[in-house]
């Protein structure tokens, strides 16, 4: 008995440390074709170093879309890129100083809650003019095509969402790429990273990576809003059965939509 246990213990891990691999960077050739031929889509996570409240890091919108592409590239097939840090955000030079520029999220007094003067969040380091950033992208986007792929989606930092919509009609006559995000088709509750570090982002982090939630660090008063924090409060509304909930429906939506671009293609 004790030798049966042994034998299914090593299987077991085996068959854990050999799981299929997605990651663009840990692909050898002969996999990385392998992965390209069967499925040509590639997933780009755009992510920012951006302040997601006291309780969730700064990697947050990077960290959610990568972390749900792994699990939608073992769902479906593809491929999915590193990272991306940097991008566009809103910016209003009448606020700026001498020797201060303020971006997206140290504009919260813009928000319907949680009203500050404008200031540095710390950590926050990802801000690009909005014509760099589509010139990353443009370039990317040529790579890409250049490498056998056919469909790329990205997600994450939604003003950078907002320039891959723009500009997916040019890739597609320029690279004959299709670029898509995951907006769309969604529900009230059930979308994608569609508020700041409140409930949504919260319970999706909860679900990908709960190690890195820090609950903790809000204020234990409800009344007391938190730091530049955008929607539902997380500290009554997020959970990780929230989390697995939305992440469920947009690995379903998300499988939907690719097989019916893939399908188109052939």
């Amino acid at each position: 008995m004790i030798k049966f246990w042994f034998i299914l213990f090593s299987v077991l891990l085996l068959s854990c440390s050999h799981q299929e691999k997605v990651l663009y960077e840990e692909l050898t050739p002969v996999e990385f074709t392998t992965r390209l031929k069967d499925c040509p889509v590639a997933y780009l996570p755009l992510g920012t170093m951006e302040w997601h409240g006291d309780h969730l890091p700064l990697g947050s919108d990077g960290l959610q879309s990568q972390e749900f592409f792994k699990r939608l590239a073992h769902q479906v097939g593809g491929i999915v890129l590193p990272m991306i840090f940097l991008g566009p955000d809103f910016h209003e030079p009448s606020y700026d100083t001498a020797d201060k520029k303020y971006y997206g999220m140290d504009y919260a007094n813009k928000l319907p809650s949680g009203k500050y003067d404008p200031q540095q969040m710390v950590g926050s380091a990802y801000w690009v003019p909005d014509s760099t950033f589509i010139i990353l992208l443009d370039a990317i986007m040529h790579q890409l095509s250049r490498a056998g792929f056919k469909i790329v989606i990205a997600h994450g930092h939604t003003p950078s969402l907002w320039k891959i919509d723009g500009q997916a009609e040019k890739w597609m006559n320029k690279y004959h790429l299709k670029a898509m995000t995951c907006s769309g088709d969604d529900t009230s509750n059930l979308c994608f990273m569609c508020d700041h570090a409140a409930a949504n982002e919260t319970s999706i982090m909860m679900a990908l990576r709960p190690e890195l939630v820090q609950m903790e660090n809000l204020p234990k008063d409800t009344a007391e809003w938190p730091l530049a924090i955008a929607g539902r409060d997380p500290r009554i509304y997020a959970s990780k059965k929230f989390g697995n909930e939305i992440v469920d429906f947009e690995l379903q939506k998300m499988e939907s939509r690719i097989l019916n671009e893939l399908q188109k293609m052939k």
